[in-house]
């Protein structure tokens, strides 16, 4: 007994110490690039979007409710011809009624239900990048790595997807270089059914997001 003991407390030990000289350490590299490039977005009327007051009468009790499409002139100007591509952030992350990188929130009524939902549509076609004569958009899911084939159909701005513009149909290259780029862009707004909705007293549309230029 005390020999088949000691033989299995010297297999032990042999399959245990590789692990016994593993690196306790590991490194960490930082890496990034500086750069002269600076381009500014901006938004008409500040970027405020306002539907007024709303009377329930006009809002379906048990369907979502589509509001009218609101339309803001954006322009990014940059100080040289800049690479970049658009992302936009929800800063009522988590509100929207339906869960989706193209929708946005509106926040929540006093109960904590979700109001509704709103999207930020670009369309090629009401797209200006500098002298050019037509513009197509561009799409990345990959964070830049690889882009969708250039078209000129209109699309929802995401939080996870970069969009891009290059003059070149079904390019794969991704974005090129702009100098300015002005475009007429779409707000769609939905509402829930006011039977999911505490419209005891007056609900807010609140919803806030932010528009990011990635530089490429």
């Amino acid at each position: 007994m005390n020999n088949y003991l000691a033989a299995f407390s010297a297999t032990l030990l042999i399959s245990t110490t590789p692990t016994a000289f593993a690196a306790s350490a590991v490194d960490l590299t930082v890496k990034g690039t500086l750069t002269p490039l600076a381009c500014t977005p901006m938004l008409s009327n500040n970027g405020l979007v306002d539907y007024g007051k709303i009377s329930r009468q006009d809002l379906s009790v048990d369907k979502r409710t589509r509001l009218r499409d609101q339309t803001l002139d954006l322009t990014i100007q940059c100080n040289a011809p800049a690479r970049f591509a658009l992302l936009m952030r929800d800063n009522r992350d988590g509100s929207a009624i339906v869960n989706s990188e193209i929708y946005y929130g509106l926040n929540h009524d006093h109960s904590h239900n979700k109001i509704g939902l709103y999207s930020l549509n670009f369309d090629p076609a009401s797209t200006v990048v500098d002298d050019l004569t037509q513009v197509y958009r561009t799409d990345s899911t990959t964070g830049g790595k690889a882009w969708s084939s250039s078209n000129s159909q209109a699309i929802p701005i995401g939080a996870r997807s970069y969009l891009g513009f290059t003059d070149i149909a079904g390019s794969s290259a991704g974005p090129i270089a702009i100098r300015t780029l002005t475009s007429r862009v779409t707000v769609e707004t939905v509402i829930a059914p006011t039977s999911e909705l505490d419209l005891s007293a007056e609900v807010l549309l609140d919803g806030s997001a932010t528009l990011d230029v990635v530089y490429l």
